[in-house]
């Protein structure tokens, strides 16, 4: 037993590559033979290949570099191809979606339409891989749980680019492909919407986005806390309590009150991370289609006080009329 290890002394069991699993009665071949590169299994498993692409893979990796050429070629343009320019403005290149006066029409390439192109190469490239991630956990007879996790990020995705723009009417509504302008998109969108920090499904994405990542390192320092015991072989601490998993429990006994289970802490992360893009997908979707005015609207409920009249009533800068009075 290696009694003495930490995050800086670490011990890996190294063996031969293994090839994986027998695949299902039709799957197409592995690619690549197994390798290793013993810089990665500072972090983790240090096995390099064999890789399963598979049709859905590989469809979904071809759709994707459509997009991504796409989205590349028409910056190149607007730095009159330019390589050099490309590299140093690259943070602040863009794809910008249609002008409004086009609606959900597909616009003339040049005003949106390389947007459209783009997007919808992205988008169906997004599905693919999940469907892939559904089928490979399905052969392997594992549970679906990475693919529902990814399927709520694909939510916030599809809601951002996709479903409000459909419901605003308008191709304008979604998000540029670019650094900088994704960003200014996102403080614009809040300023138009009266400040997105009064949205109270905004609010609980980032209760889950920051309890994620402590419920995450929590868990992982535990681990790493406890692996001199054994800590790392979790399902069999689920199902025969041992030492490490009786000395992490005590710790946060300790230190917090309670402790979770080696099983039950998963779930509580699963469930942290699944639900921060599924609460923040639901308040950017009610944003402009059912609340014009998160601070107005945060007034009219109680949950902000009104600010002192001093440039008189407050303009509703959605309507131009005005909202409500100090």
């Amino acid at each position: 037993m290696i009694e003495y290890q930490n995050l800086f002394t670490t011990v890996r069991a190294a063996a031969p590559g293994h090839p994986g699993v027998a695949l299902p009665r039709g799957d197409l071949r592995r690619d690549g033979a197994p390798g290793r590169w013993p810089l990665l299994g500072r972090l983790g498993e240090a096995q390099i290949g064999p890789i399963y692409l598979g049709r859905l893979g590989l469809a979904s990796l071809m759709l994707g570099t459509v997009g991504f050429v796409i989205i590349g070629l028409n910056m190149l343009a607007s730095v009159d191809w330019n390589p050099i320019q490309f590299i140093r403005q690259l943070f602040w290149l863009s794809l910008d979606p249609p002008a409004p006066k086009y609606g959900l029409t597909l616009a003339p390439m040049n005003e949106g339409g390389w947007w459209n192109l783009a997007g919808l190469s992205i988008t169906v490239s997004v599905l693919l891989w999940w469907a892939r991630i559904y089928t490979r956990a399905r052969a392997l007879k594992l549970g679906t749980h990475v693919a529902w996790a990814f399927a709520a990020a694909i939510w916030l995705f599809l809601v951002l680019g996709l479903i409000r723009p459909v419901l605003m009417g308008s191709w304008s509504e979604a998000v540029p492909f670019g650094i900088f302008s994704h960003l200014d998109w996102t403080a614009a969108f809040s300023i138009r919407y009266g400040n997105l920090f009064y949205n109270p499904f905004h609010a609980l994405s980032i209760v889950f986005l920051y309890g994620s990542v402590l419920l995450f390192a929590m868990h992982g320092g535990t681990i790493l806390a406890v692996s001199r015991f054994g800590g790392e072989r979790e399902l069999e601490q689920i199902v025969d309590r041992g030492t490490a998993s009786e000395r992490a429990a005590l710790f946060w006994r300790w230190t917090m009150g309670w402790n979770a289970t080696m099983e039950s802490i998963h779930r509580w992360a699963w469930w942290f991370a699944v639900l921060c893009p599924l609460t923040g997908g639901i308040g950017i979707l009610l944003t402009g289609t059912v609340v014009d005015n998160w601070y107005l609207w945060a007034v009219q409920h109680g949950v902000a006080p009104p600010y002192p009249a001093v440039f008189g009533d407050i303009v509703d800068p959605a309507t131009g009329s005005l909202g409500v009075k100090p």
